[in-house]
């Protein structure tokens, strides 16, 4: 593949692209099928282990707790400590990758998620277990702000929406599967084996990166990265995430609102320097791109914590076992992966945010159907509920995505792929704060037995009807959008 030279020139029509355009870009020429196909499984690989491993390790924190004798503020830091290292750099990372390039900072982000991953298997304290968990959420942001860029960049309009399809499948049975793989290699072989697993398939990816891709995309080569803007930027996500992670508490709510004033300096800044980190008028003057970045938010916002409270329904007031709850809650991830490449393809026949909205709207009926559950509800119930979630989410998604990315010019790909994995862990981050909020109003600081049944069944009903809501303003925000800006590549 040979590289080579072209100005970066803003689309007509396409607010937000940027000054500067007389900057020399590198892009390679038209890439062969087979080399496509190689790119795609890439990242269909990378995909697919980064949310695996942060979802994952979720089932295996009570195991964690026991080894290491962790009490539940330190059991939570394992989680939100990856989380949040990968919301702070998504977006400054996706902004490298477009100066220096883009398969660079990909291979790079894999060395790092994979030793970390190996590092974890070694781990002997509390402390490194989350330091390392740090350095893994870096590796996982430098994989997000570029794989669907990289994607992005080696697919042309006619064959993007399917290519990304596939990859937003992986990254979806990665996060759903999670939970249920993890528990079953947790109990069969130990809590280790989910990090280790990342060794071998982190060393294939960068030998076949190394072996296959020859060239680079590096659309911004000549800026300077925005230091000051990328540390404003990620001192406001710290703040405002953690703030959600320990809602309901005054504190939550105090750091939410002074990570919003962080936002708020932060776009004041980036309004000002020549070479923004976040190009802001990609968001003020860019509908198409706000409007696809907040229904991903919302769509994360209203989803992605029903796993967790049907997890707690089925344990508790149905009796099931861990695993014969994972055997159910895999009835989404299942159809969403089924659904997910046939809505990608549709994506690039028809308008996607009909597709999309179309999504967001049979989301919400699952969800709606969710409000009724109770203690007596039959099982059938609950997986036509998830199957119906699953269908809606694999029509979102996609669609989604390819508004997302095809929204802006080249140059900003690594952002615009940083910008979409950071709404995603801001609504997983919003969505669980929500649950637990609800939780400890309604049901209160409480073991769940059998007396607080009834208050835990409750505490459902007043979430499930929240996350619906959000989904059917997410319906007309998927709308307003308007028509797609033609992709201009």
């Amino acid at each position: 593949m040979v590289q080579k030279t072209s100005s970066s020139v803003p689309s007509a029509g396409n607010a937000g692209s940027g000054s500067a355009s007389s900057e020399i870009c590198h892009t390679p020429d038209v890439i062969p099928s087979s080399e496509k196909r190689i790119v795609l499984f890439i990242a269909v690989l990378a995909g697919f282990i980064t949310p695996f491993d942060g979802s994952a390790v979720n089932i295996a924190l009570p195991t964690l707790g026991a080894e290491f004798h962790m009490d539940a503020i330190a059991l939570s830091w394992v989680a939100t400590a990856y989380l949040l290292s990968s919301a702070v750099f998504l977006v400054p990372f996706g902004k490298i990758a477009d100066i220096y390039g883009r398969k660079k900072i990909f291979l790079y982000g894999i060395a790092v998620f994979s030793l970390a991953s190996l590092a974890m298997v070694m781990v002997s304290s509390t402390e490194m277990l989350i330091v390392i968990r740090v350095i893994q959420g870096m590796g996982s942001a430098m994989i997000f702000g570029t794989g669907a860029a990289i994607v992005t960049s080696a697919f042309p309009p006619g064959e993007r929406g399917t290519a990304l399809g596939i990859y937003i499948t992986a990254v979806y049975i990665g996060l759903s599967s999670g939970p249920f793989i993890g528990g079953i290699m947790t109990q069969h072989l130990g809590w280790r084996s989910i990090f280790l697993v990342n060794v071998p398939i982190g060393i294939i990816t960068i030998f076949l990166i190394k072996w296959k891709l020859k060239g680079e995309w590096t659309e911004c080569k000549g800026e300077k990265f925005d230091v000051t803007g990328s540390v404003i930027y990620g001192s406001a996500v710290v703040a405002v995430m953690y703030g959600f992670s320990i809602l309901p508490d005054m504190e939550g709510a105090f750091l939410i609102v002074t990570g919003i004033i962080g936002v708020i300096i932060f776009v004041l800044y980036e309004m000002r320097i020549p070479y923004p980190v976040l190009d802001i008028r990609l968001l003020t003057k860019n509908r198409v791109f706000a409007l696809s970045n907040l229904s991903a938010l919302i769509s994360y916002s209203a989803t992605f914590a029903v796993t967790f409270l049907l997890s707690l329904d089925l344990q508790y007031t149905k009796g099931f076992t861990p695993q014969q709850a994972g055997f159910i809650l895999i009835a989404q991830p299942v159809v969403q992966a089924m659904i997910s490449p046939i809505a990608g393809r549709l994506s690039d026949k028809v308008e996607p945010r009909f597709i999309a909205s179309l999504g967001m709207a049979i989301i919400a009926v699952g969800l709606f159907l969710l409000t009724f559950i109770a203690e007596t509800t039959p099982i059938w119930y609950m997986v036509l509920a998830l199957l119906i979630l699953g269908t809606g989410f694999g029509l979102f998604s996609s669609p989604n995505t390819n508004v997302i990315m095809s929204s802006v010019d080249k140059r900003f790909y690594g952002v615009a792929s940083g910008m979409s994995g950071t709404m995603r862990l801001l609504g997983q981050m919003l969505s669980m704060g929500i649950a637990m909020m609800i939780l400890a109003v309604v049901t209160g600081p409480v073991v769940i037995t059998p007396e607080y049944y009834p208050q835990f069944v409750t505490s459902l009903h007043y979430a499930f009807t929240l996350f619906t809501i959000f989904c059917v303003v997410g319906v007309f925000a998927s709308l307003a959008r308007g028509k797609e800006i033609p992709p201009h590549d």
